[in-house]
């Protein structure tokens, strides 16, 4: 074959690969042109995508969407909305209502953290504990999870509407347009005193579950939502500590971006007793065990609380992820010692 053929079939080949016009160069004057048929040189059909690979971008979708849900956290606001229908019930409420309460707060979550995400899209590229998120990767389009979260949001209202009662489905509604609205779109980039008032949203689940079983919200769901409240920011700054490089590359004001560590732990140290003091008023709505798990549970995350303040002041390695971890034990553990009171239906102490 000679020099100039060979450049031209280069050049149909690069064509037909790229689906685009062969380029007109000084050696092929005008464009080649495709083989007559019959000629027996037919062109490759593109491979078919195994059904191996379908199934893996259909997994990665999947796991991208579930990835906007932050599932983690979802679980964490469950395990206190069971204690809490337990209390309300003074029992253990029918597995149906449990199950349809825990599905809408489900969802109800997973549409507000999806729509936090949509609006810290940028900010969560800046962090590397955020980075991996769905949007930050590009893995799910803005448009797309606007719409999945809006849509959870209203299949959660519903849900909770028909299946429960509708307070309850007010609530949840409530608690969604707080945390994105308020928390994320108001107070995160503008106030260091961004998760004290935005964690309300975080304190709702208590509340949601009463109204599910009772119909109303009475003055212990309230004490719940105090606790989680009080709860919520030693939570957080002690992760803040951990992550202010993070917060501060992503213009994020968290307290320990702001101001010095000491005047942080202080205010982890305050928080802690007001928390521990405020869990103590359910006492007339529960029994001995109750108090006694509030009681040493409570004086052992004030000691820790304390003990971090020791470690700024001293100067030396500050290990704040130790108390986030016992914060979130600590919840669980109160919760899970409301929930076996209530459904032992043992004797108030009051």
């Amino acid at each position: 074959m000679s020099a100039p053929a060979s450049r031209r079939n280069r050049a149909v080949e690069t064509s037909t690969a790229g689906f685009a016009p062969a380029e007109v160069t000084p050696d092929s004057p005008e464009p080649a042109q495709p083989p007559p048929a019959g000629s027996g040189a037919a062109t490759e059909a593109p491979a078919p995508v195994a059904p191996a690979g379908r199934w893996a971008r259909v997994r990665a979708t999947v796991a991208a969407y579930l990835g906007l849900t932050k599932t983690r956290i979802i679980e964490q606001l469950l395990v206190v909305t069971v204690p809490a229908m337990f209390l309300a019930q003074r029992g253990v409420p029918s597995l149906w209502l449990i199950v349809a309460t825990l599905f809408g707060g489900a969802m109800a979550a997973a549409a507000a953290h999806a729509l936090n995400c949509v609006a810290d899209a940028d900010i969560d590229q800046k962090m590397k504990r955020t980075a991996r998120r769905p949007l930050a990767k590009g893995q799910v389009p803005t448009r797309h999870a606007l719409i999945f979260g809006l849509v959870l949001a209203a299949l959660s209202s519903v849900w909770l509407g028909f299946t429960t009662n509708w307070l309850a489905a007010a609530l949840s509604l409530a608690a969604i347009a707080f945390y994105v609205l308020v928390y994320t779109l108001l107070l995160k980039r503008r106030t260091s005193q961004n998760i004290v008032w935005g964690g309300a949203a975080g304190c709702m689940p208590v509340v949601i579950g009463w109204a599910a079983v009772t119909g109303s919200v009475e003055w212990p769901a309230l004490v719940m939502f105090g606790v989680i409240f009080f709860w919520t920011p030693p939570h957080f700054w002690a992760l803040a500590m951990r992550y202010r490089e993070d917060y501060a590359a992503a213009g994020v004001p968290m307290l320990p971006v702001i101001a010095p560590a000491p005047a942080v732990t202080v205010r982890i140290v305050v928080y802690s007793w007001v928390m521990v003091a405020w869990s103590l008023l359910l006492l007339p709505a529960t029994s001995w065990v109750y108090l006694a798990v509030a009681a040493l549970g409570g004086i052992y995350f004030v000691v820790r609380a304390h003990k971090l303040h020791a470690e700024v002041k001293a100067g030396g390695e500050v290990s704040p992820m130790p108390l986030f971890h016992l914060s979130n034990i600590y919840l669980c553990v109160l919760f899970a010692a409301i929930a076996v009171d209530a459904a032992l239906g043992l004797p108030l102490l009051f």
